[in-house]
């Protein structure tokens, strides 16, 4: 192998790495911030988790690009149905949550 493809290889790894870190960070940001919504809202978090639902770039609110997440989740009112929700995080900072029919916005 020659020594820039080794160099290619290895940062190809290390942003992987740091991708996957990166990515559990937000999402346990994002499990948080749901858990601490549907208790303050007397609601009951099912699978106590959250589901990616897309990743793209966008830009945080000082106009330097992030990765944003959005991540579903289902949650009970009544202990007896399912009814969806998400969460949209930029980088792992919490900036929008839709409990149906509320929308929550924490910019």
């Amino acid at each position: 192998m020659e020594s820039g493809t080794e160099i290619f290889v290895l940062l190809s790894i290390a942003l992987a790495v740091w991708f996957w870190v990166d990515t559990l960070r937000a999402r346990e940001a994002g499990i948080a911030a749901v858990r601490d919504a549907c208790r303050n809202a007397g609601l009951q978090l099912l699978d106590d988790t959250v589901a990616t639902a897309s990743v793209r770039l966008g830009r945080n609110d000082r106009g330097h690009v992030v990765i944003r997440r959005v991540y579903q989740f289902e949650y009970s009112d009544t202990g007896d149905n399912r009814r969806n929700g998400s969460v949209t995080l930029l980088g792992s900072r919490v900036v929008m949550m839709s409990i149906s029919p509320e929308l929550v916005e924490l910019l």
